[in-house]
């Protein structure tokens, strides 16, 4: 007999502005003078992960005055966890909320609400919980909850998904009595859904269905045997374990041909049997072969089993290096595991040294050292960080997993955004404009801008300079200009940049005036560009190039220049070592900036202010070696496509 097939309606999302949001702060609307009444509650899951509190605000506001919302987020990375509560001012509101909204579409996702269970007693015992198994795959969260709905009230209704969204083929029903489930199992338990025969019966929590899987393990009767030899026909396999004890059942696996595979089944009356028949044949010889006779597994248990004794061998083998393990870089080219190990012999006992090199065996710049003792490790990095071999510093540091140093990159970075913020919230500045460390560029055609680039700094951040600052010898690149200074009130975006750049930027203040690419201004004082004369309104028209004698004119007066890619000036560590400690990141985040804007225009200024936060010496190494530098971009670009989900 089957049951009538479970009406799945669809509930239209009402159409609503997805406007931007400034933070993922939690949304709290004015307060009402009048006292509200007592809030209500409500959960609200499978959310998209760039849901913000004002989307949902805009969506649960039209059923009535919302006192709050909070998206739950995670505590270093920020992301949403994917779930929000809303809490109303009144509990009609929530129900008509829970009524009206319940699995509608958010960001094209089918959002599912219940009442917030504060108190977790009702969750923890169970009453009511129903699971369901066998569900056909069109069956989603809406379908099982109007299937389920006629037997009693809901509290909750999930289908579980996998990290695609597809159906796993069961759910769970939570109803608010233990009476309602009980006739929802006698109900439908062995009926059809959808054309597939269901199994529905009590939640068991996991804790009591591994208890119960223990015992079921503990006393077995099923064995699995393998390394047969090929010749054992069925009626040896059988006779080889029926000395042990009555056997109910076995089987030699053998091919499309009749060929033994080399394994097979055997099931014992008695766990006793079995457990006599692992303990005297496995390890022996039959046939010339040693066999291998164990409890039967499920395939799922076998991959998790191997998987702990992976990790617990991977941790062990983690702890026992802990601190004794450094990592090097910035060695030399000519550099092999010998040389390595004589620089680092002095300090202690080397256990292993390795200089990694790629599939043509040259090196990559970098190794690692393992002494016998932490305190052995402890006195070479202190010795040898910083220390010049050949032409260039060594870096060296106690090794590190890349999961480690992700997470302390992002916790960082989480750190830097908050303190940011406050610091933008004490200055009165919108956070829309806090997206991040960022390095601002000085302005002149030598820096090109990238779109969306902000023209000057806010605070917190590092200010652009008039022009790059290199050792005493007044030097300036080819592809330089001396910039305006920054006026009051900066902090506000500038406006993209159209094409090749033009020049220095037009003023932004009074009593400012642009600079010609390359001409210094004398005494601190700006000097008008050449060929230009000033426009209407105190603005200066853009700098012209005289033609020379016989040469064409321009077809049109503002034809716009195309201007030569920057030549990337070279530094030196003798360079940087006699600049102040300020001035060192200024050049560096110079020369380093124009490398990256060539490939990441929109994203340089950011990214090079996260490279800023190396060491010198390591940012030596990124301009010396363009391999190391892409590796650290790539690294970058990952961190901030993570940070923006």
């Amino acid at each position: 007999m089957a049951s009538p097939s479970a009406p799945q309606p669809e509930l239209a999302a009402p159409e609503v502005p997805q406007v931007p949001v400034p933070a993922p702060a939690p949304y709290n609307p004015p307060q009402s003078s009048v006292a509200p009444a007592p809030s209500a509650s409500l959960y609200v899951g499978e959310l998209d992960a760039t849901v913000t509190e004002a989307m949902l605000f805009e969506i649960f506001n039209m059923i009535g005055p919302v006192a709050s919302i909070r998206v739950c987020r995670d505590a270093v990375t920020r992301r949403s966890l994917g779930y929000a509560y809303v809490n109303y001012l009144n509990a009609n509101d929530g129900e008509r909320a829970l009524e009206q909204l319940n699995y509608s579409l958010i960001k094209n996702r089918a959002c599912r609400i219940m009442w917030s269970q504060r108190d977790p007693a009702l969750r923890k015992t169970g009453q009511g919980n129903i699971f369901i198994k066998n569900l056909d795959e069109a069956i989603d969260n809406k379908a099982l909850h109007d299937t389920f709905a006629a037997f009693g009230n809901v509290l909750s209704c999930k289908v579980a998904t996998d990290e695609h969204g597809r159906s796993k083929g069961y759910g769970f029903v939570h109803y608010e009595t233990a009476e309602a489930g009980e006739q929802a199992i006698k109900a439908v338990n062995g009926m059809l859904l959808n054309d597939k025969k269901v199994y529905v019966g009590l939640h068991i929590s996991r804790k009591e269905r591994q208890s119960k899987l223990d015992e079921i393990k503990a006393q077995f009767t099923n064995l699995y045997v393998k390394n047969l030899d090929l010749e054992v026909t069925q009626d040896e396999f059988e006779k080889l374990f029926s000395k042990y004890g009555t056997v109910t059942s076995a089987l030699l696996s053998v091919d499309e041909e009749g060929k033994s595979k080399g394994f097979g089944f055997v099931n014992f009356e008695k766990h006793e049997d079995a457990q006599k028949a692992v303990d005297e044949l496995n390890d022996t010889e039959h046939n010339g072969k040693k066999l291998f006779v164990s409890r039967a597994q499920k395939k799922a248990e076998r991959e998790e089993e191997l998987r702990r004794s992976y990790e617990q061998a991977k941790m062990e083998k983690l702890n026992k290096y802990q601190g004794v393990n450094l990592y090097i870089k910035n060695l030399e080219d000519d550099f092999d595991d010998e040389k390595l190990r004589a620089e680092f012999e002095p300090f202690g006992t080397v256990t292993s040294c390795k200089v990694m090199r790629d599939d043509k065996g040259v090196s990559k710049g970098f190794g690692f050292v393992c002494f016998s003792s932490p305190d052995e490790a402890t006195k070479a990095v202190a010795e040898m960080n910083n220390k010049m071999i050949g032409s260039k510093p060594l870096y060296v540091s106690l090794a590190q997993r890349r999961e480690v140093r992700r997470q302390q990159l992002e916790s960082q970075i989480a750190q830097r955004n908050q303190i940011r913020a406050q610091q933008a919230v004490a200055a009165g500045i919108p956070g829309g404009y806090l997206n991040g460390p960022m390095y601002y560029p000085p302005p002149g055609p030598g820096f090109p801008q990238g779109r969306g680039m902000m023209g000057y700094p806010q605070p917190g951040m590092m200010p652009p300079r008039g022009a790059p600052r290199y050792p005493p010898g007044g030097m300036v690149p080819p592809g330089y200009a001396q910039g305006p200074p920054p006026p009051q009130g900066y902090g506000m975006p500038a406006y993209p940049s159209r094409g090749p750049p033009r020049g220095p930027p037009p003023p932004r203040g009074p009593g400012s005036s642009p600079v010609a690419s390359g001409t210094p201004p004398t005494n601190g004082a700006p000097r008008a560009p050449q060929g230009g004369a000033p426009a209407p309104g105190g603005r200066t028209s853009a700098p012209q190039t005289q033609p020379a004698k016989g040469s064409v004119p321009p077809a049109a007066p503002q034809a716009v220049l195309e201007a030569a890619a920057p030549e990337v000036p070279a530094i030196t560590p003798e360079q940087l070592a006699a600049a102040s400690p300020m001035e060192q990141k200024q050049m560096l985040g110079e020369i380093i900036y124009m490398k990256i804007t060539v490939d990441h225009p929109d994203l340089a200024g950011k990214i090079t202010g996260m490279l800023l936060e190396m060491d010198n010496t390591e940012l030596l190494h990124l301009l010396d070696d363009a391999q190391a530098m892409s590796s650290k971009v790539t690294e970058a670009l990952t961190v901030l496509n993570e940070f923006k989900q």
